[in-house]
């Protein structure tokens, strides 16, 4: 490994696709950075320093085949030592104002996830060190039930799966999703959940009763219908065809369902839309949203590589369709827009997505969850009532 001043490139340049349609295409093939055995199963091309470094570490070979001798990407997980687990936000385009995350970092591998960017504030990479250096939260159930105490709380729906996914793979050992769900079904606080995996299906025991109060809601994201694209773009999220069986057991337990195609990719997955919304009304989903793709910082790199290793033959044809949606850029983070895009081609979608939900019978009610329930848990150490 060599080192480099801040100054240095910490990714291989790629020439934004501006050149007229039938030209010969002027953009270099874009170098891995990692070995492509050493980043089997992973989503990422590459492992660039985070954008607070001072230094840029690049991999070369000095030609002695080093590189050779380096390991493949093993998954690790640290301890989080949060002391709080509840986090905030005033954005005004989300309907929630508050999440957890039992987790920092996200197994599934997701090209485009919009949360790699996160892991630049531990010193670590967006790109293979979010999938694979993984922190978690143990005490989360234990820190959730102490704030869901405090005398200043005020209950409204916490929203799980909005960062990184709760279900990811570690999950089956760690079981820190099921405590949290634990303490919200005691606790009678509402909750909803988004994730890419059909893992959710073990707690539908807690579920389905938190449902029959109207304290619990799901979403699963279905990306693509196409096994091997969605390997390639997910690679250890659930297969299409888990998530749509997830999505019935889910429905058929009496819990509000909802199928999220997310995110829209112009050119590569847009196609599918009326295909996975289809699919989902027929597993008993009543509810469907979609979200277009979102490249802010890092991510947008980590896909342009990601494409060109992969789709090169589509790279020229789907940055210029999300440059006209993002008013001529790569990502507008706009609020109000930067979920659905803007222009004719993101215009085209949205009438799409409305009359395939229009004739599917999705949407027609959207669930609701309650605040009725709550009850305040006792705070450690606190002196009982005698009335």
């Amino acid at each position: 490994m060599s080192r480099a001043s801040s100054s240095a490139l910490k990714r291989p340049p790629v020439t934004a696709p501006s050149e007229p349609v039938g030209a010969s295409s002027p953009f270099p093939a874009i170098e891995v950075a990692i070995d492509k055995q050493r980043r089997r199963g992973r989503g990422a091309q590459s492992n660039d320093s985070g954008r607070y470094e001072a230094e840029a570490r690049v991999a070369f070979d000095d030609g002695w085949q080093s590189l050779d001798e380096l390991p493949p990407f093993k998954t690790t997980v640290a301890v989080d030592t949060a002391r709080k687990v509840i986090t905030r936000n005033e954005s005004p385009d989300i309907g929630f104002d508050r999440s957890i995350n039992p987790y920092r970092g996200c197994e599934h591998g997701c090209v485009y996830c919009f949360a790699r960017p996160t892991h630049a504030y531990l010193g670590l990479s967006p790109g293979l060190d979010f999938e694979s250096r993984l922190f978690a939260k143990p005490d989360a159930p234990a820190l959730l039930e102490k704030e869901l105490a405090a005398a200043e709380y005020e209950p409204k729906m916490i929203a799980i799966g909005t960062n990184t996914d709760p279900y990811q793979p570690i999950e089956r050992e760690r079981k820190i999703m099921r405590g949290i769900l634990e303490v919200l079904e005691k606790t009678g606080h509402p909750v909803g959940i988004v994730t890419k995996s059909a893992l959710v299906t073990r707690d539908i025991d807690i579920l389905a009763r938190m449902a029959k109060r109207q304290l619990a809601k799901v979403a699963l994201s279905v990306t693509s219908l196409d096994p091997k694209l969605a390997r390639t773009m997910e690679p250890r999220a659930s297969a299409p065809a888990k998530r749509l069986e997830a999505l019935k057991r889910l429905a058929d337990a009496g819990i509000p369902t909802t199928v999220m195609v997310a995110p829209v990719i112009p050119a590569l997955n847009d196609m599918e839309m009326e295909r996975i919304l289809d699919a989902a009304a027929h597993a008993g989903v009543k509810e469907a949203s979609y979200v277009m793709l979102r490249l802010p910082l890092e991510v947008r790199d980590l896909f342009r590589e990601w494409l060109m290793a992969n789709y090169p033959d589509r790279y020229r044809h789907v940055f210029t369709l999300i440059r006209e949606m993002r008013g001529g850029r790569d990502y507008d983070s706009q609020w109000g827009t930067r979920m659905k895009g803007t222009g004719p081609m993101a215009w085209m979608i949205g009438r799409r997505f409305e009359t395939a939900c229009a004739r599917l019978g999705l949407n027609k009610r959207r669930s609701k969850l309650t605040l009725d329930h709550f009850d305040k848990p006792e705070r450690a150490g606190q002196q009982l009532s005698l009335f």
